[in-house]
C-alpha cells in the first residue's frame, strides 16, 4: 500500500464539475470534510486545515484562506459561503508550520476543480425531452453549463444528455440512444444573459406517461427523480417538462381527459416535496404526429392533451407553456435539430421573461385562444364565429389560409368556408351554416395540424393549439 503524503484530504464536499445551486442571497453554503496526515518533528496538536476559493480561468482570490474545524481522528470540517458565479477551483492546505505567517508554504490539499455556483433545472418528461433529435448540428458543450451524468458524476453538459453509460438510475435508462435535446442551448442562453453557471440534471424517459410522473398513480418515475435530484444536492431552479404524446396516443383509456387534472397533482406535489410552492415548471405543448394511421378521436385526444397544456398554463402560477407547431420533425414524432433549439430558445426567453424577469424579455408569452363568440355578418348574412387572442404583443399574421380552424355544435361539423386576421388579435371564421345549441371551435388540434398557423408580428411565436373553445 502507498504510504500517504502528508496534506489535507477531502472525504466529503463536491466533484470536480458540480453546480451549486444558489440561495436566494445569491450565495451558496459549500461544505467540505475530510482527514489530515502528517509526519515529522511538528506539533500536531497546532495543526490546521484550511479552505479557499479562487478563480479558475486565472486564479485569482475569491475566498482567502479560511481555517477548518479540527476534530478528534485527525479529521476536519470547513464551510464556505460560495458567491454565485465561477468557475472556481477549491483548495484545502495543512498548515503545520508556525514559522509561515503568510501561507506560503503550508503543506498540499486536495483540490475541487471547474465548481460552479448558479441554479440547478432539472429535465422530465418522454422522448423529446430525453431528446431524440437526429442529424448533425452544432450545439457544443459550453464551459459553465454542465450536467449531472446518469452515472452520478457531474460533467460539462453535452449531447445526448440521457446517455445511459454505467447509469445510476435505472428506471430512466433509454432503450436507445437518445440524441439531440433542447436543453443545452436552453442552458447556454441562461448563463450567457444572467452571468452565472447552469446546471442540467437529466430524468426523462422516452415513452413514459403521465401516470408514472404522477406519485398519486405509479409514480416510479417521479421518484426516481426525486432521488436524480438528492444527488445534485436536493435543491432547484425549476423543472422542464416535455411530455404527453404517450397520453394521447391512448383513445381506449382516454388519458387526455383527465391530463390537466393529473398534472396539477404532480406538480404540486413537486413543490411539496421541494419545499418550494412556487417551483417554476416550463413545459413545452405538443408538436406533432405523422405517418400513422389516425382517426377523429386519436385526433381529439392530441387536442385534449395540447388543450390541458395551455389551460395548466393559464390556472397553476409558475407553470408556464410555449408552443412547437412550427418546429421540424426528424421522424414521426421526435423534434429535429433545428426544432429542438427553437424549442431551447423559447424556453430560454420564457425563463428569462418569467421566472427571471429580465428587461428585453417580456414577449415571451405565445398567442392563446382566450374567448369566442357568434355572430352574424351585417354584410352577407353568413354565420360567423370571432376568436379572440390574449398575449398578442403586436398583432396576428397569417401568411397561408390552410385548414387550422374547427368548428362543430351539436349536429356535428361545421364547415368553415374561409377564415381572416381582424384588428390586432381576432380571427373571424365565416361559417357555412347557422350554428345549432352548444357550439365549440378548434385550432391546430389534431395529431398533424396545419403547419403554418396565425402568429404574432413581434414576438414571432405561433398560436397555441386549442380544443373545445366554447362560442357564446
Amino acid at each position: 500500500m502507498e504510504k500517504r503524503a502528508n496534506g489535507s484530504y477531502l472525504t466529503e464536499g463536491p466533484s470536480s464539475w458540480t453546480i451549486l445551486q444558489q440561495e436566494a442571497d445569491g450565495y451558496a453554503e459549500l461544505t467540505l470534510r475530510g482527514i489530515w496526515h502528517a509526519e515529522g518533528d511538528y506539533d500536531m496538536a497546532r495543526a490546521q486545515v484550511y479552505a479557499r476559493v479562487v478563480r479558475e480561468d486565472d486564479g485569482r482570490l475569491v475566498l482567502t484562506w479560511t481555517p477548518g474545524v479540527m476534530e478528534e481522528g485527525r479529521r476536519w470540517t470547513a464551510s464556505l459561503r460560495v458567491p454565485a458565479g465561477g468557475l472556481y477551483r477549491v483548495e484545502t492546505c495543512l498548515r503545520v508550520r508556525q514559522d509561515d505567517p503568510a501561507m506560503e508554504w503550508p503543506m498540499r490539499g486536495d483540490m475541487i476543480h471547474h465548481l460552479g455556483v448558479g441554479d440547478l433545472w432539472i429535465i422530465a418528461g418522454q422522448s423529446n425531452a430525453a431528446g431524440y433529435g437526429k442529424g448533425p448540428c452544432d450545439d457544443r458543450p459550453e464551459p459553465g453549463v454542465h450536467m449531472l451524468r446518469l452515472n452520478g458524476q457531474w460533467d460539462m453538459a453535452s449531447h445526448p444528455l440521457n446517455d445511459p453509460t454505467d447509469t445510476l438510475f435505472a428506471p430512466n435508462r433509454e432503450w436507445s440512444n437518445p440524441g439531440h435535446s433542447p436543453f443545452l442551448l436552453f442552458g447556454k442562453r441562461l448563463k450567457a444573459e444572467l452571468g452565472y453557471p447552469i446546471g442540467l440534471i437529466p430524468a426523462a424517459l422516452g415513452g413514459s406517461h403521465l401516470r408514472s410522473w404522477n406519485p398519486e398513480e405509479q409514480g416510479e418515475l417521479y421518484r426516481n427523480k426525486l432521488e436524480i435530484a438528492a444527488a445534485a444536492g436536493g435543491r432547484l431552479k425549476g423543472l422542464l417538462w416535455y411530455q404527453g404524446c404517450s397520453d394521447a396516443n391512448m383513445p381506449e383509456t382516454d388519458e387526455s381527459a383527465t391530463y390537466l387534472e393529473r398534472f396539477g397533482a404532480f406538480v404540486r406535489h413537486l413543490r411539496e416535496d421541494f419545499a418550494d410552492d412556487s417551483l417554476p415548471v416550463l413545459t413545452v405543448q405538443l408538436n406533432r404526429l405523422i405517418g400513422w394511421e389516425t382517426g377523429d378521436e386519436l385526433d381529439r385526444c392530441w387536442g385534449r392533451v395540447r388543450e390541458a397544456q395551455k389551460e395548466a398554463a393559464e390556472r397553476l402560477p409558475g407553470v408556464y407553456v410555449v408552443p412547437s407547431l412550427d418546429c421540424g420533425v426528424c421522424d414521426n414524432i421526435h423534434n429535429g435539430p433545428d426544432g429542438n433549439r427553437l424549442i431551447g430558445e423559447r424556453l430560454a426567453a420564457t425563463a428569462l421573461g418569467g421566472v427571471y424577469e429580465r428587461r428585453g424579455y417580456e414577449r415571451y408569452r405565445a398567442p392563446r385562444a382566450s374567448a369566442a363568440s357568434i355572430r352574424q355578418s351585417g354584410e352577407t348574412g353568413a354565420f360567423e364565429i370571432v376568436i379572440r387572442f390574449s398575449d398578442v404583443s403586436g398583432r396576428l399574421l397569417a401568411h397561408t389560409k390552410e385548414e387550422v380552424f374547427t368548428a362543430e355544435d351539436e349536429r356535428g361539423r361545421i364547415e368553415v368556408a374561409e377564415w381572416r386576421v381582424s384588428g390586432e388579435a381576432e380571427i373571424v371564421l365565416a361559417l357555412s351554416r347557422e350554428p345549432s345549441g352548444e357550439t365549440f371551435v378548434h385550432g391546430a388540434y389534431e395529431t398533424n395540424p396545419a403547419y403554418y398557423v396565425p402568429i404574432d408580428d413581434e414576438s414571432r411565436l405561433p398560436m397555441l393549439a386549442f380544443y373545445g373553445l366554447r362560442a357564446e
